[in-house]
């Protein structure tokens, strides 16, 4: 970890393990003067600890103090935890089409289906009953976990995940009302996810009509998040649960979406903006800023609009005793 061992060198741990749940045998941190209460109970065998909280009380067996705990904790993860390995080879379950091209090292699990022309390249991993549409491009060292479909047009680039029940470039919903019903629009555009990024469980990512969807490079799309098509997410963004894109947004480099925001279509969210949970978007964010609530707005005037809102009824409770004390005095006279 580069830190400053003190304590019982003799120690050893198997797991991780948050401070009000340590055991001997776990690993635990503590980067947060918050928390330091905790640590009077924990019982931890390794104490990750930041300079400023060395000295805390506690009965860890061990500390290492680092410049940043949490970082060191989630480079420990993968020695305690590490991914299952998985040897190369197509199960005897698998279906893989006609002219389909498969890199070194691939893994194809039980009931997977790689249509004709499909290209898998090195080191990807399939499990069980993923389906890769004919003329599917998938780069370097990806895994698509169980149950996760990518229709004909969907290019992956190198180490992408997906995770379970994903579906990547279906059509998304256009129609045009002609003639007394909705004719569809057929979409011939991609979807496009290019490298380092990872998609939730059952989320969803439709191809473009006739431009491409994109999901720009580092992006993190977290579970049950629906992207429309033609949407153009930049590099290094964060998607959280539940969000909603409409159809040819555009969402530059390191935007912030949180939970369960939906944004209309054909606008553009600004580099590095943040938009807040449940916030409504019905115009473009400008670059940098943080907005919320329904419509969003600045977060500032947000808070203060919701401020107002909450003294709405001890407002109009005061103004019925006026109105009624005016009227019983007008009766007097």
């Amino acid at each position: 970890m580069g830190g400053t061992l003190t304590g019982d060198e003799t120690a050893s741990v198997t797991a991780v393990a948050p401070l009000d749940r340590a055991q001997s045998h776990h690993v635990t941190f503590l980067a947060s003067a918050k928390y330091a209460p905790l640590l009077a109970s924990a019982d931890a065998g390794v104490l990750l600890v930041a300079p400023a909280l060395a000295e805390t009380p506690g009965r860890a067996r061990a500390r290492v103090v680092v410049a940043n705990p949490y970082e060191a904790m989630l480079s420990l993860l993968a020695a305690l935890y590490p991914s299952a390995r998985h040897a190369p080879g197509i199960h005897p379950s698998a279906v893989v089409g006609r002219g389909a091209t498969l890199g070194d090292d691939v893994f194809i699990g039980p009931f997977v289906v790689v249509g004709e022309g499909a290209r898998l390249g090195a080191r990807v991993r399939l499990h069980p009953h993923v389906v890769v549409g004919p003329g599917v491009e998938i780069g370097d060292d990806c895994e698509l976990y169980e149950g996760v479909t990518c229709y004909s047009g969907t290019l992956l680039a190198a180490r992408v995940r997906v995770h379970a029940g994903a579906r990547l470039g279906s059509d998304g919903f256009g129609y045009v009302f002609r003639g007394g019903v909705h004719e569809k629009i057929p979409h011939v555009g991609r979807c496009i996810v290019e490298s380092d990024v990872e998609i939730g469980a059952n989320s969803t990512i439709d191809r473009g009509s006739i431009d491409d969807t994109v999901i720009g490079a580092g992006t993190k799309i977290d579970n049950l998040v629906q992207i429309a098509h033609n949407v153009r997410i930049g590099r290094l963004c964060l998607i959280v649960s539940q969000v909603g894109i409409a159809g040819s947004v555009q969402v530059e480099d390191g935007a912030i979406l949180a939970g369960q925001v939906g944004v209309s279509g054909h606008l553009t969210i600004g580099k590095g903006a943040r938009l807040a949970a449940q916030a409504g978007v019905f115009g473009d964010i400008p670059a940098g800023e943080t907005w919320s609530g329904y419509p969003a707005r600045p977060h500032r005037e947000a808070l203060r609009a919701q401020a107002a809102l909450f003294r709405l009824p001890s407002l109009i409770r005061a103004l019925e005793r006026l109105v009624s004390g005016g009227r019983d005095d007008a009766g007097s006279d």
